[in-house]
């Protein structure tokens, strides 16, 4: 009766009675969820393991049965342990309405991470044992079918196996939903966000051990299909290979006139240092694999080492190797002719498109000359004036749109790789195409990115990049590790050295993000630098992003050195939508991109941003003319942080920009200066001193002050907000504190000193200079030079550091002045392939399966079958089997709506690719994931030194502005 409230009576009550309800049956979902799992953990042990061990003559040794079934038993007693405790909150519902801390308490144990490891890292053998017993003995197979039909759900053993995997994505779920209708102040709210804290930490260490545990299946599978004495063999049993990604593609290849000649299904396994191709072998193996997931055998076709291994994209060969030195070879066909060779052409599909491109272009040329030559006839012609020239020109360029799309579309599967092949007779290299169409644009994408990536860790500097300080001498740095992409000096052009002060990114929307290597590099868009020297002046320099390797495009002086600056974004339509009530926006009112620069001698500057236009568009002084210290912005105010103590609050104007003309409205905060602003939800907080002060963005009232230090002589000089927390850095000690942003509670504490003391033993004093948090990840930069990476969780919890963390081998001179972050947001519609476009418009809604390959025996079974995906995804649970968890009433009464479907569980009907265990097809529920950033990390600071050469410095003089620029894999 506590859990089923009647839901009628509240309706017309306040949000919060409703928020309770809504609590309420989130709740008894968690209750109902609970006692689920625990049956099925139970039903393990009592219908499969306890029967197995007892059964003579025995089906399966009690040693096997104790591998299969390993720490079982220790999952259920922490979920026993837990149900008791759920129950007694149940009961007491009404009076507490807590549940996050009871989460915290039974989840943050060791013991619940020990023996979910130990289960998680098991389950690929625990799986490969109950496979083989299945192939080998008749009896086993016969009893795992019984067991399944005579159970009321027929689920599997698998299905029943494959539950503790998904358990704490459920939990984050039914977490996240709770939080979203808890309201601030609410007792429950801080240990909901502690709970999901631990639960995001649990499920990303699982996931780690996982994905190291599957990578060396997935390597030792293929090592068995190499012979023992080939030099391949020893590369790969020597232990130092990581695998990045591997996947099913499709090989294809074209005749010279880009006919498709054949194609077949290739396992692609990229290494960190070499590429390589295997058949795939299901010979004698079907009829068997139709009840077990037997996993293929491979036979290795080729392998290259990376650094030799090109992309080349459709229309961009020109650019990626010499044409004239080499001679393309198209992989399987037959050799090409002497006059194909002369030529040095060989079509394959797309290149067709492209050459068809260009011949437009020529024609369209001609066409324009041809209209200017028209204009000067005398006479007038029936078929031959300016109208009829002019309609030739418009329908040129519809065909060269359509061309375009045409090659667009082309790239978004295809991934075409250029090999090293032997020399020919005459000496000179010969390259070899190979083709590939991946399932989807974004695996696609996710190959491009990764090879490029790949290629940039084989560089010195990055060999390694990153060291924890307590890894032993045998692991490496993990690839998800940022890898330095280059670095670049600054105001190089001048001859005064300038102090380097701020930098930001412009974002420019890029079609094309994701589709060669040089838009997989770097994000899109624009850095702009700013710096300068007292008594100099000011100094701003812009950086394009649009190439391979960022290059200055303009450089402009200012009155006096810059010491911060603030991108702001044009507004989204639902921010124009809620203020203007939903009339249209006046179109002189729209502000396109603005950058904001704060100037020693009080003046603020605001320029557009459009692309490389530096026109300034307004320009004020502060009041007194104050240093500008630090500038934040909310949708109502543009705020400036003053060296006297003075925040500066400038109100928008009808025209989109600030009113500079008039006086702002000044909220005094305090004696000494405005060191940091930063921008939440609805408030704006303002370090002076030690104190941190708290403003409502909208009524510019102080809401509250609090000491974010017991030392006065230790100012607040960074603050960056993750989750429900900021985190701050001082100017003295080398602490970083956490604060809440809603209790203002201090949370944690971390000494920065001890993780970087085994790079330079003898210093013992530092300083943080910089702070970043960016995809799970808080950055600090020191007055060494020294940068210390931290995990941080991603989720709406508290962004508690977890682990040791790296520190990065790459670093400065001097001290790292600042920490920066460029993202660019891939194109929605470069992610859908063909196949989604064209059923979207039969109305059929989009399609998330992979279309059939030709001549694949496979293809017509993997569009029908369903993988399951045994990795943790914390932004939903959509690609576990059974039905999504909601916090509404379950459509049956009984509560085994959680239990998997036959398809999903049964190990008869499951694809035959074991390591689809580990990689899902799409899946129809998980449609709406599928935004994609490309992100990379800018420190600046004087000269660039890597410590694991000594600390020396590394290229250039030690005193010149250096930018060192990260990049991020993927998302995917």
């Amino acid at each position: 009766s506590v859990l089923r409230p009647s839901v009628r009576r509240n309706s017309t009550s306040s949000p919060t009675a409703h928020s309770s309800v809504v609590r309420r049956h989130i709740l008894r979902s968690i209750v109902q969820s609970e006692g689920s799992y625990v049956e099925s953990l139970k039903r393990i042990l009592q219908d499969y393991r306890n029967p197995l061990m007892e059964m003579e003559p025995k089906v399966l040794s009690a040693r096997k049965c104790q591998v299969v079934f390993f720490r079982l038993k220790e999952i259920l007693q922490c979920h026993s342990m837990f149900q008791i405790a759920l129950s007694s909150r149940v009961a007491e519902w009404d009076a507490t309405e807590k549940i996050g801390d009871l989460f915290v308490a039974s989840f943050s144990k060791s013991m619940v991470l020990d023996v979910y490891s130990d289960y998680v890292n098991n389950f690929t053998t625990a799986m490969s044992i109950i496979k083989k017993a299945c192939l080998t003995k008749p009896a086993f197979l016969e009893f795992l079918k019984r067991r399944q039909v005579s159970s009321s759900d027929r689920v599997t053993l698998y299905g029943l196996m494959v539950k503790p995997i998904q358990r704490f994505p459920q939990f984050i779920l039914l977490l996240q939903d709770m939080l979203k209708n808890t309201s601030k102040g609410h007792p429950d709210r801080l240990s909901l966000q502690l709970a999901l804290t631990e639960l995001e930490t649990l499920a990303e260490k699982l996931n780690e051990q996982k994905r190291l545990a599957d990578q060396l299946a997935e390597i030792q599978q293929l090592t068995k299909s190499v012979s023992d004495r080939s030099s391949l063999n020893k590369l790969l049993t020597s232990g130092q290979r990581q695998l990045l990604l591997c996947e099913t593609l499709t090989e294809t290849v074209y005749g010279d006139r880009g006919q498709l000649i054949k194609s077949k299904e290739r396992k692609v396994f990229l290494l960190n240092d070499m590429l390589v191709c295997a058949n795939i072998n299901f010979k004698g193996q079907l009829e068997i694999s139709s009840l077990v997931p037997l996993g293929p055998k491979y036979v290795v076709k080729w392998n290259t080492a990376l650094p030799q291994v090109q992309v080349a994209e459709v229309g961009q060969e020109g650019g990626t190797y010499d044409k004239d030195n080499v001679v393309i070879q198209n992989a399987g066909a037959k050799k090409s002719s002497p006059a194909s060779q002369a030529h040095n052409k060989v079509y394959l599909g797309p290149p067709r498109l492209f050459q068809e491109l260009q011949d437009l272009q020529k024609d369209l040329a001609v066409v324009e000359q041809i209209t200017l030559l028209i204009s000067t006839l005398h006479g007038t012609y029936q078929n031959l004036n300016m109208t009829v020239a002019q309609d030739w020109c418009l329908a040129l360029q519809r065909l060269m749109r359509v061309k375009e799309e045409e090659i667009h579309s082309a790239n978004k599967c295809r991934l075409r790789l250029l090999l090293p092949g032997k020399p020919d007779k005459s000496g000179r290299p010969i390259s070899f195409m190979v083709v590939f169409i991946t399932p989807n644009p974004l695996s696609k994408i996710s190959w491009v990115n990764r090879l490029h990536l790949a290629k940039i860790g084989l560089r010195e500097e990055n060999q390694p990049g990153w060291k924890s300080p307590d890894e032993d001498k045998k692991s490496k740095a993990p690839f998800w590790c940022p890898i330095l992409a280059c670095c670049i000096p600054a105001f190089s052009s001048r001859t005064l050295s300038l102090q380097l002060r701020s930098l930001i990114h412009s974002p420019v929307h890029s079609p094309l993000l994701g589709f060669s290597a040089v838009s997989t590099s770097l994000p899109q868009g624009y850095l702009w630098v700013a710096g300068g020297q007292d008594g100099a002046g000011g100094q701003v320099e812009i950086f394009s992003l649009n190439r391979p390797t960022p290059r200055m495009v303009k450089s402009f002086p200012v009155a006096s050195p810059v010491l911060c600056m603030e991108y702001i974004p044009e507004k989204n339509e639902e921010d124009e939508d809620r203020e203007s009530g939903g009339a249209a926006p006046d179109p002189s009112s729209v502000v396109h991109p603005t950058i904001c620069l704060g100037l020693q001698d009080g003046s603020i500057l605001v320029y557009g941003s459009v692309d490389t236009g530096t026109q300034c568009l307004v320009t004020c002084k502060s009041p007194g003319l104050q240093p500008v210290l630090c500038l934040c912005y909310s949708p109502h105010y543009l705020f400036a942080g003053l060296q006297d103590g003075t925040v500066a609050a400038y109100p928008q104007s009808s025209g989109g920009l600030w009113e500079m003309e008039s006086p702002p409205t000044c909220l005094s905060v305090g004696p000494g200066p405005i060191r940091t602003l930063l921008s939440l939800e609805d408030a704006v907080w303002a370090s002076c001193g030690h104190q941190v002060t708290v403003l409502d963005a909208t009524t510019l009232q102080t809401q509250q002050s609090f000491e974010a230090h017991q030392d006065e002589a230790a100012s607040v000089t960074h603050m960056v907000k993750a989750g429900s927390g900021v985190w701050m850095a001082f100017s003295l000690g080398a602490s970083i504190r956490l604060f809440h942003t809603e209790t203002l509670e201090h949370l944690q504490e971390i000494n920065i000193a001890t993780r970087t003391t085994f790079l330079m033993p003898g210093q013992k004093h530092v300083c943080v200079t910089s702070l970043l948090i960016c995809q799970g990840q808080l950055w600090v930069g020191t007055d060494q030079g020294i940068i210390v990476l931290l995990p941080v969780p991603r989720l709406e919890g508290i962004p508690k550091i977890t682990g040791k963390g790296m520190v990065s081998l790459n670093g400065h001179c001097g001290p790292v002045d600042f920490l920066a972050v460029a993202t660019s947001t891939l194109a929605p519609d470069i992610l859908r392939s063909d196949q989604d476009e064209a059923e979207e418009e039969k109305g059929e809604g989009p399609s998330h399966e992979p279309p059939p390959a030709p001549d694949s025996h496979l293809a017509h079974e993997l569009v029908h079958k369903k993988g399951i995906l045994l990795q943790y995804r914390l932004r939903s649970t959509a690609h576990l089997p059974g039905p999504l968890l909601s916090m509404h009433d379950p459509p049956d009464p009984d509560g085994t709506a959680l239990a998997h479907s036959e398809e999903d569980g049964s190990i008869y009907e499951m694809a035959d690719d074991p390591d689809v265990w580990v990689r899902s097809r799409p899946c129809a529920r998980d449609a709406h994931r599928k935004e994609i950033s490309s992100v990379a990390i800018i420190s600046g600071g004087q000269g660039y030194r890597n410590f694991g050469g000594g600390g020396r410095p590394a290229l250039g003089s030690e005193t010149d502005s250096t930018l060192l620029i990260w990049q991020v894999p993927l998302m995917i």
